[in-house]
């Protein structure tokens, strides 16, 4: 929307469809909050996924840090 249009409490229809929207959220009791999290797509996380994941993987305790992790997680379970 251009700031003229904002100024002047115009909105476009799909501006008006998210305003609906959100106040019949906030109307069931909802409310809204952002979360930031890690971009799993960019290098640096790939970077530093790959560096955690060796150092596990060269530690001494792998094997009984991954028995703990199995015996947590329901992936083993069927």
């Amino acid at each position: 929307m251009s700031p003229a249009r904002a100024r002047k409490g115009l909105r476009t229809p799909v501006a008006q469809r998210v305003q609906k929207h959100r106040k019949a959220l906030r109307a069931a009791g909802l409310r809204p909050i952002q979360i930031w999290v890690p971009d799993v797509r960019s290098k640096r996380f790939a970077a530093q996924a790959h560096r955690q994941s060796l150092a596990v993987a060269n530690s001494p305790y792998e094997k009984h840090d991954q028995a703990f992790i199995d015996s947590i997680s329901d992936w083993n379970t069927t």
